[in-house]
Parts: C-alpha cells; sequence; structure tokens
C-alpha cells in the first residue's frame, strides 16, 4: 500500500475542526433571528458577523497544531494518546455548545459546557508545550476567545434567566 502524501495529514488534522462548526452553524443561522436576537447582550458583545472569522481563524490554528503534535509523536500510538486524546475531548465539547445553547436555549448548561471545554482545552495547551511549542502556542488565542466566550455566555444566561 502506497503512503499518502505528506500534505493530505496535515489537511485533514486542519479541516477536522471545522465539521463541527459547520454543522453547528445551520443551528445558529436559525436561532439568531428567532431567538437570540431576543436575549439581552452586554454592549461588549462582538457583532455576530465577527463570529464566523473568529471560530474559522481558531478552528484552523488548533487543527494545525494538532497535526503538528501528531506528527512529532509519530502518528496516533502509546505517546500520543492523552495529548491527543485531551483535544479530541475539548473539541467535542466545543462541539456540543452550539446545540446545546442555540439549539436547546440551555444558557446555562451553555456555560458549563464552555467552561469544561476551557478547562479542557487549556490541559491540551499544557500537554502539547512540551511536544511541540509552536502547536501550544496555536492554541492560545483560542483559549483567549473562549474565555470572553464564557464571560459573554455567563452574562447572557445571568440577564436573561426569566425568559423561557
Amino acid at each position: 500500500m502506497e503512503e499518502a502524501p505528506g500534505w493530505v495529514p496535515a489537511m485533514g488534522f486542519t479541516l477536522l475542526p471545522h465539521a463541527g462548526g459547520f454543522l453547528g452553524s445551520s443551528i445558529t443561522r436559525k436561532q439568531i433571528p428567532l431567538w437570540y436576537e431576543s436575549l439581552e447582550k452586554p454592549s461588549w458583545r462582538p457583532p455576530n458577523w465577527v463570529f464566523a472569522p473568529v471560530w474559522g481563524t481558531l478552528y484552523t490554528s488548533m487543527g494545525y497544531g494538532s497535526y503538528l503534535v501528531w506528527k512529532e509523536l509519530g502518528g496516533f500510538n502509546e505517546k500520543s494518546v492523552l495529548p491527543l486524546g485531551l483535544y479530541a475531548g475539548q473539541l467535542a465539547l466545543n462541539w456540543a455548545w452550539t446545540p446545546i445553547f442555540f439549539g436547546a436555549h440551555k444558557m446555562g448548561w451553555g456555560l458549563v459546557t464552555l467552561l469544561l471545554t476551557t478547562g479542557t482545552a487549556t490541559a491540551t495547551t499544557a500537554s502539547w508545550y512540551n511536544i511541540n511549542r509552536t502547536a501550544a502556542y496555536l492554541m492560545v488565542p483560542y483559549l483567549a476567545w473562549l474565555t470572553m466566550a464564557s464571560a459573554l455566555n455567563y452574562r447572557i444566561w445571568k440577564d436573561n434567566r426569566s425568559k423561557k
């Protein structure tokens, strides 16, 4: 069997995080005019148009970081279980937030999901640091965005608890 060219895994890892983003965007697009626009939001909330390009950039950078870790550790093996397992866990939590917050309108559970995502993404970043520092640094903007998103989710939940 012939081995795939080196760019194939790089592209696969880089594009993988976008899968959940694309699926979640269909939920988000439907709920913005129907539900989200009716919520009270803080004045410092970024405009809606900012979210798609920011998430696209963050998904690309974390995906490429995961490729760097995979490559550095020689693929899927015993050494890669923890760093790539943490990465997969935080990615699954990340993808779960949209159906919870926008789909089910569970703002409090959305916050819990974001906090778990942030914790797992922080653990991922720490586990990557001694493997490939570039990969770890590629996670830093994501951690910053998760912090802002958690604060935003908290304010929306707190300011709209009485809404059904």
